[in-house]
């Protein structure tokens, strides 16, 4: 194999000046909180001014996609970051919500000009919503945060 040189795209975890739209459902509440908590301290912490950030709140998860979807349509956001929480019960309807969602914010991702990430939790239980929302120990809020910031200067440097 031949050595060669190769551009590679590096980028900074700076989110000075981003414009970013939160979609946060408030089905299981207490969960979805304190992912907010922790993305809004993430986006804090890497630059992100509060002034340039929208939080939308939205009933539950399968709400997430439609919403995401005007958002990106309004053109006012560098990323959206969705976030939520949807715990298996005893009924097929965990299937049907994990499935929508997590299609409709895929296919938002690859479809859009924007970065749109996803931050809705998908458990078994409570305890292992907890565990994933800071509550317990790591805040997938905050690493989706931070991945939402290295996208939005990804798709920067891309164009």
């Amino acid at each position: 194999m031949m050595n060669r040189e190769v551009e590679e795209i590096e980028v900074s975890l700076c989110g000075k000046e981003a414009r970013v739209a939160i979609v946060v459902s408030r089905f299981n509440e207490t969960i979805t909180e304190a992912l907010l908590n922790g993305a809004l301290y993430k986006l804090k912490a890497l630059g992100v001014s509060s002034k340039t950030i929208t939080v939308v709140r939205v009933p539950g998860a399968f709400e997430i996609p439609g919403t995401c979807r005007q958002l990106i349509q309004s053109k006012k956001y560098d990323a959206i970051l969705t976030l939520g929480a949807v715990i298996r019960g005893e009924t097929p309807h965990f299937d049907v919500v994990v499935n929508a969602v997590a299609s409709g914010v895929a296919s938002l991702a690859a479809n859009s000009d924007i970065p749109v990430l996803f931050g809705v939790l998908t458990t078994e239980n409570v305890e292992q919503a907890m565990n994933r929302s800071g509550l317990k120990s790591g805040n997938k809020g905050a690493e989706t945060a931070e991945a939402l910031v290295e996208m939005i200067n990804l798709y920067k440097k891309i164009k």
